[in-house]
């Protein structure tokens, strides 16, 4: 039963259907949340969090996942301001805001005043998807990674994030989980990466995958090894191991300032299909 004149409700492992009829809408732009229903089955324990759905009619019409990132799902302007009235009884837990641009200005323009200032605002994020094979040469020297890596891998994971993110994964004491992060995506398969003569010269990483799309991140090469042409091959590798293995579309989204890594991936192939929005405290 519905407890809110809002229409929202926590979703259960019995909405699961529903919810992936839902994230199946627009699966590329879904693939996290559509990767997080599938691995916890909606269990709360598993989550680490939950996944609020609006519905009307008796229909689930959207929702949000609210766990360490906030992620509004297939939310129009009522939906994004119903899930914020719901945030707005709760303390903030969450130390992300991100997906769609318009959901997440309607979400942030209604918590903003009680939910205190963050630490950063990037408004408009290219979405990039590429569903056929890589308009240039994949570099042949592209390869999983492994455990025998890390010693090379870890320390390229925490410069990439430090750069992107402005403070080290680090930070607070968070090496250990982190580490295990890092690895994790290694252990899976999920972890891409270049080495010459030893050295690290450029890696990505698979973040979340479901049947339809697997979402890239962590794209990284070194400082003194830029303008080289490693992250244009390098991610056409990456492109075509994951389309033949992992989902047959494959998506990131950028910053929009960062003009060279957007270069590169549009010489690979990628085009632009959303803008996203992130908040980040």
């Amino acid at each position: 039963m519905l407890t809110t004149r809002q229409g929202v409700r926590p979703l259960s492992a019995v909405d699961l259907d529903a919810f992936l009829e839902l994230t199946g809408r627009d699966p590329v732009i879904n693939v996290f949340v559509d990767h997080r229903a599938r691995t916890t089955r909606l269990e709360p324990r598993w989550l680490g969090g939950e996944i609020w759905g609006r519905f009307l009619g008796g229909d689930l019409v959207s929702a949000c996942h609210v766990g360490a990132n906030l992620v509004p799902i297939m939310a129009s302007d009522d939906d994004a301001r119903a899930f914020a009235e719901r945030a707005l009884a709760r303390s903030r837990t969450v130390s992300t805001i991100v997906g769609p641009h318009h959901a997440v200005e309607i979400f942030w323009n209604t918590v903003s005043g009680a939910w205190g200032r963050p630490r950063e605002l990037r408004w408009q994020q290219p979405h990039l998807q590429i569903d056929g094979p890589p308009l240039v040469p994949p570099d042949p020297a592209v390869r999983r990674t492994t455990s025998h890596d890390m010693d090379q891998l870890y320390p390229a994971c925490v410069a990439m994030y430090t750069e992107e993110v402005g403070i080290s994964p680090e930070h607070g004491g968070g090496a250990d989980l982190y580490r295990a992060r890092v690895a994790q995506l290694a252990n899976r398969g999920w972890s891409f990466a270049r080495f010459d003569q030893g050295r690290l010269v450029f890696k990505a990483e698979v973040a979340c995958a479901s049947p339809y799309a697997a979402q890239v991140q962590g794209v990284y090469v070194p400082p003194d090894r830029r303008g080289e042409g490693l992250a244009t091959a390098g991610m056409a590798a990456v492109v075509e191991l994951v389309r033949a293995e992992i989902a047959p579309v494959v998506s990131l989204y950028v910053n929009e300032w960062n003009n060279p890594a957007r270069a590169s991936y549009e010489r690979v192939g990628f085009i632009e299909t959303a803008r996203f929005s992130t908040v980040m405290f």
